[in-house]
C-alpha cells in the first residue's frame, strides 16, 4: 500500500488559496449598510422622494475614497450623493409618475479592500425593499379634551366624504372640511374618561389619538312642553360657559318623533345659550332626551294635544 505525500510547495499553495478564500468571505463584513428610508412616505405635489443610506466601514483596509453607493429603482442603477447630514450618509432623490403608491428598490455599494499593496474590488447590497407612498394620513387632533357636543378638528391629508371618526368604536357626527381637514362633534358618551379616536374609511382604519370627555351641564327652559298640534313654543338651552370655536351641538332625541318637530340645536361659538321653536305634530305624549350632560341625561316631557 502506497501513500502519496503532499510536497511542501503544494501545502503552501493550498494554504495561500485557503487564506485568499477566507479573505474574500471576510470582505463581506468590511462594510455594513443601513437603510434610513422610511417604510412609508407622504405624497407630495412634486412627487419627489428621498432615499437615504448609511455606509459603515468595519475595516481600515477599505479606503474611504473607494466607496461608491448606488440605488437600484425599478431596475435602473443610480449613483447616490453624500448627504450634508453627516459622515457616511448618502441620499438620492427620485421622482415618480403620478398614480404610484409603491416603489421597489435596493442599495448596492462597491468598494476596494486593500491588502499586501493590492486593491481587491468587492460589493455588498441590501434586500429589495418596497416603500409605500401614502396619499392619506392623520397629523393630529386640534385638541385632546372637551365636553359633549364640542366641535373638534382633525388635521391631515387625503380625507374624503366617506371618512368617519369613532370613539372606542362608537361613530361620531363627522364633517369633511377639506381634503386636509375634517371635524367631528364629541359624542354623548360617559364623561371623565379617555377614548381612543380612530379614523375609519374604505382605505382602512388610522389611529388619531386619545380624547378625554369632560363633564358639562345644560339647563332647559321651560322644563316641560305642552303643545297643540301645529302650535309652536320656544325652548331655550343654556350652557355654563361659552361655546368653543365651531359651537356646541346638542344632540337631542325623542321617543315621539311624529309628535315633535324641531330644528337642530347648535349653541353658536362664543355664546352660552340658544333658543329654538318646537312645533307640535301628531297628538301624543313623550320625552326629549339630551345625553352626556349633568347626571348623564337631561329630559324634557312633551305633550301634544289635538
Amino acid at each position: 500500500m502506497h501513500t502519496n505525500r503532499i510536497s511542501l510547495a503544494r501545502k503552501i499553495t493550498l494554504w495561500l488559496a485557503a487564506l485568499a478564500g477566507l479573505a474574500l468571505l471576510a470582505g463581506c463584513e468590511n462594510v455594513t449598510l443601513t437603510n434610513l428610508t422610511p417604510a412609508s412616505m407622504p405624497d407630495n405635489p412634486s412627487q419627489i422622494y428621498t432615499f437615504s443610506l448609511r455606509v459603515t466601514t468595519r475595516s481600515h483596509s477599505v479606503p474611504e475614497a473607494s466607496i461608491e453607493p448606488h440605488i437600484v429603482i425599478d431596475g435602473k442603477n443610480y449613483n447616490m450623493k453624500k448627504s450634508p447630514m453627516g459622515e457616511g450618509l448618502y441620499d438620492f432623490e427620485y421622482q415618480v409618475g403620478s398614480g404610484r403608491d409603491e416603489i421597489a428598490y435596493y442599495f448596492l455599494v462597491t468598494y476596494n479592500v486593500e491588502g499586501n499593496s493590492v486593491l481587491t474590488p468587492q460589493e455588498t447590497y441590501t434586500d429589495v425593499t418596497r416603500a409605500k407612498i401614502v396619499s392619506r394620513y392623520v397629523l393630529s387632533l386640534e385638541v385632546n379634551r372637551g365636553p359633549v357636543g364640542a366641535r373638534v378638528s382633525v388635521l391631515g391629508r387625503g380625507f374624503t366624504p366617506q371618512d368617519m371618526i369613532t370613539f372606542n368604536g362608537s361613530p361620531t357626527r363627522t364633517v369633511l372640511e377639506s381634503p386636509n381637514a375634517l371635524s367631528f362633534f364629541v359624542p354623548a358618551l360617559e364623561p371623565n374618561k379617555n377614548y381612543r379616536v380612530v379614523l375609519n374609511s374604505a382605505a382602512g382604519n388610522s389611529p388619531v389619538g386619545t380624547f378625554r370627555i369632560d363633564p358639562s351641564n345644560v339647563t332647559v327652559s321651560p322644563s316641560s312642553l305642552t303643545l297643540r298640534a301645529g302650535g309652536r313654543q320656544a325652548l331655550t338651552f343654556s350652557l355654563p360657559t361659552s361655546a368653543p370655536p365651531g359651537g356646541t351641538l346638542l344632540d337631542i332625541a325623542t321617543d315621539v318623533p311624529e309628535s315633535v318637530i324641531m330644528p337642530e340645536v347648535m349653541v353658536p361659538q362664543g355664546q352660552n345659550s340658544v333658543t329654538v321653536q318646537v312645533e307640535g305634530g301628531k297628538p301624543g305624549t313623550g320625552t326629549l332626551f339630551l345625553k352626556g350632560f349633568g347626571a348623564g341625561e337631561v329630559t324634557v316631557p312633551v305633550t301634544v294635544t289635538p
